[in-house]
């Protein structure tokens, strides 16, 4: 803290010292903003997070959890001033005259902050960092009560007339970019080449694809049509992880994605959980396969809890389970598993049997799960071969195999 305090304000001072000389400076904001109520009873839930940003690094329980969580702010921090410097811009409403104690806040707010550094909004990319901190750190009830304040300081941001409604945006987007960047108890992406897959390739490049429609339109409509640059955001994400980086994208640990994979993603979630429903309204949740072992879509989360244990294959899809026994071999849609994939999750389906019967699934239970399901039979004596596998597999349950499932099944059952 005696180091990031200092460096906060001096990056800060110094960009709105800087823009302050301009004499060029525009506003940035929506027309109905201009009808947004000034609420200076509002000051006080502004001006604490000063107080819960120098608490934050005495919750850190260990020496890498503060690391990581002074990187993100560093780097959010620097994020903000780019912002500034590159595209800077001012508020332009008048705040109302204030007496009392709101207005001794405001007196101090104002006697310091000039009302430049404005996009993205450093204060709510503070507060997102701030969030993950003290969410994980506190139980309930208090756990409730930091939701309700985090709530009103960021709804101070706007209703005190500090930031405009675009500040808000961009700056929970560059919150969000820091947490997905210097994530949680794994290592950050690290780029090792383009992938050699050419299902991989010829996805990721569509994606990509998808990504660069989506933000031209958004340029050429402007408006509200910038929101695509989110669903642009995203599937360039996607795209990065078929052509170089794979599942870490997702960010999938035990099950759950991250939060701020959930939220950067978020249309392309959408996007996949809305094609599952399409593709699985007249499809069974599960068939047996032999002994204790089932094959099935993606359950809904009222199916979950019937399965004592659930094998998921999806890297696309947050857990649905019933708290039972749960295991996740995360696996991008669409790509053959390789051989040494299939033979551990062969061995993790027979050690799930353990906890009772065992649901195996991917999102339709077409490919994924049955190219698992299929090494498991064979290399647990449930069927002789491959072709004998697939022949028992098919007598009751659809999937979707090609020649090069079966050549990575072939190597996986050797």
């Amino acid at each position: 803290m005696v180091f990031l305090g200092p460096f906060f304000f001096l990056v800060y001072g110094f960009t709105n010292w800087l823009t302050s000389q301009r004499s060029d400076v525009p506003s940035l904001y929506f027309p109905w903003e201009q009808h947004l109520p000034f609420v200076p009873q509002l000051m006080l839930p502004y001006m604490s997070i000063d107080i819960f940003f120098a608490a934050s690094v005495f919750l850190c329980s260990s020496r890498f959890e503060l690391d990581r969580h002074a990187q993100r702010i560093v780097a959010a921090i620097v994020i903000s001033a780019a912002g500034f410097l590159l595209f800077p811009l001012q508020f332009s409403f008048e705040r109302p005259a204030v007496d009392g104690f709101n207005g001794y806040l405001l007196a101090v707010l104002t006697g310091f902050d000039k009302p430049f550094n404005q996009a993205p909004s450093l204060h709510i990319s503070l507060l997102m960092l701030l969030w993950v901190i003290y969410a994980r750190s506190l139980a309930a009830p208090w756990r409730h009560m930091l939701h309700l304040w985090f709530t009103l300081i960021a709804l101070s941001v706007v209703l005190v007339y500090q930031h405009h409604v675009i500040d808000v945006a961009t700056g929970f987007a560059a919150g969000m970019v820091c947490l997905y960047l210097l994530p949680d108890g794994e290592r950050p992406f690290r780029f090792t080449g383009l992938t050699q897959n050419v299902v991989r390739r010829r996805l990721g490049i569509r994606y990509a694809l998808g990504a660069v429609a989506c933000a031209a339109l958004a340029v050429w409509a402007q408006n509200w049509a910038w929101l695509l640059l989110w669903p642009a955001a995203a599937l360039l994400i996607v795209a990065g992880g078929y052509l170089a980086f794979g599942v870490a994208v997702f960010q999938k640990q035990a099950g759950r994605h991250s939060v701020a994979a959930r939220w950067l993603l978020a249309p392309y979630l959408l996007g996949s959980w809305l094609s599952y429903l399409a593709h699985t309204a007249a499809r069974p949740a599960a068939v047996p396969v032999a002994a204790d072992v089932f094959i099935g879509r993606l359950p809904r989360r009222s199916e979950a809890g019937h399965w004592p244990a659930i094998v998921d294959l999806t890297a696309e899809f947050s857990a649905r389970t019933g708290g039972g026994h749960y295991e996740n071999i995360p696996l991008l849609d669409f790509v053959v598993p390789d051989a040494q994939t299939l033979r551990h999750a062969a061995q993790v389906i027979e050690r799930a049997r353990a906890a009772g019967p065992v649901l195996v699934h991917c999102a339709l239970g077409a490919s994924r799960s049955a190219a698992a399901v299929i090494a498991w039979m064979v290399n647990h004596g449930h069927a002789r071969d491959i072709a004998e596998a697939e022949r028992l597999l098919a007598r009751q349950w659809r999937t979707v195999l090609s020649q090069a499932h079966r050549a990575a099944l072939a190597e996986a059952v050797a």
